[in-house]
């Protein structure tokens, strides 16, 4: 999403929401319907442009990957509302950037100028989807695309041969609008009388990313500290709400993140231990070395480049001794440190990369549709 802001500014682009990956799981109950009803919502919408400057589309597709005699007819359904989405926007030949496996066939099989495979995570071990369909997916997609994207450099190091042309980029961050929070005054009303110090989180807490059972050990450990969550949560959270240190605020617009992060006093990222969380990569990590956060992680591959600015623990009472150093420890010089580590790192810059990797350092980006 950040890239597609970027890549506007330098000609018409699409951002075609999420294809449906995971089979239907009418045993979610009110968790599906809500599911249904917002994507349903957002089918209707149609094409929309967006206020940073790219075209949203959210195609009507059916959840049947793991069927293969609908497959076929899914990925015609697809590239029947994409031709026509393109078309209005005079879109002929376009980059195809595939950031979802499931929408491998779709893209292969589309008129176009280049195709990007953006391998982010493994998508084949993601919740309630065909392990074998996807994981065909990207194998198909890394051997046919012009060039493929990884943000992990493990996964990087281990798949880059089956790739026709490999790549890695790490992810970016708003450093200006991260860094400069601390210079505003404002101050979110629902953070105004939490209890200090304010151990905290943003970001969705979903089921196969964010340790539940770990996390409440961790609270349990540190009664006299406020734990607050900021964003959405697909998890069953009734274990964390019983507990009176903590507060679960609920999504907010990304303008307003850098504004409740600056309130926490050290940040957390408690995630699972499984195949997806080690080939991750969060963005939410250089936001919080942008805020100059003290963190403590969980370990995962890429955490290690970040070794010198972040505490990383493999216990419930490891990551809560963390917290109380991060509390104690912290001083001017490590917020510069942290800030330090990720202030040349932004999306303009990675955007860059990405042209350049695909038209050549003298091209006129301008010119780039």
């Amino acid at each position: 999403m950040q890239l597609m802001r970027r890549f506007a500014r330098y000609g018409t682009t699409l951002y075609v929401n999420s294809i449906v990956m995971q089979k239907p799981k009418l045993s979610q109950g009110s968790k599906f319907v809500q599911k249904f009803t917002r994507k349903a919502k957002s089918v209707i919408t149609g094409l929309k442009k967006s206020h940073t400057g790219f075209w949203a589309y959210s195609p009507f597709s059916l959840p049947v990957h793991h069927i293969g005699w609908l497959r076929p007819v899914n990925e015609i359904i697809l590239r029947g509302q994409l031709w026509l989405a393109a078309k209005k926007l005079g879109l002929s030949g376009p980059i195809v950037w595939v950031a979802c496996p499931a929408a491998c066939d779709t893209a292969i099989n589309m008129k176009k100028g280049l195709l990007v495979y953006q391998r982010t995570d493994r998508y084949e071990e993601y919740p309630n989807v065909d392990y074998d369909t996807i994981r065909k997916y990207d194998l198909k997609l890394k051997a046919s695309a012009d060039l493929t994207l990884f943000v992990s450099s493990s996964l990087y190091e281990e798949e880059r041969t089956q790739c026709t042309n490999a790549f890695f980029l790490d992810h970016g961050v708003d450093y200006d609008m991260f860094a400069m929070a601390e210079q505003n005054p404002y101050k979110p009303e629902d953070m105004a009388d939490i209890p200090k110090p304010i151990i905290g989180f943003f970001g969705a807490i979903d089921d196969h990313t964010s340790d539940i059972s770990f996390l409440e050990k961790v609270i349990d450990l540190l009664p006299q500290m406020s734990f607050v969550f900021v964003g959405s949560a697909s998890s069953d959270c009734s274990g964390l709400l019983s507990k009176n240190n903590v507060r679960m605020l609920g999504q907010k617009p990304y303008e307003q993140i850098p504004h409740y992060g600056k309130c926490f006093d050290v940040a957390i990222m408690p995630w699972r231990q499984s195949r997806w969380i080690q080939a991750c990569n969060p963005i939410k990590l250089k936001e919080y070395l942008a805020l100059g956060k003290p963190m403590v992680s969980t370990p995962f591959a890429e955490l290690q480049k970040y070794r010198d600015v972040v505490y990383e623990a493999r216990t419930p009472r490891e990551f809560a001794e963390c917290i109380k150093h991060a509390l104690t420890e912290d001083s001017a010089d490590r917020i510069a440190a942290r800030k330090k580590k990720v202030m040349h790192a932004s999306w303009e810059s990675k955007a860059q990369l990405v042209l350049k990797e695909l038209f050549g350092k003298d091209t006129d980006f301008q010119r780039s549709g």
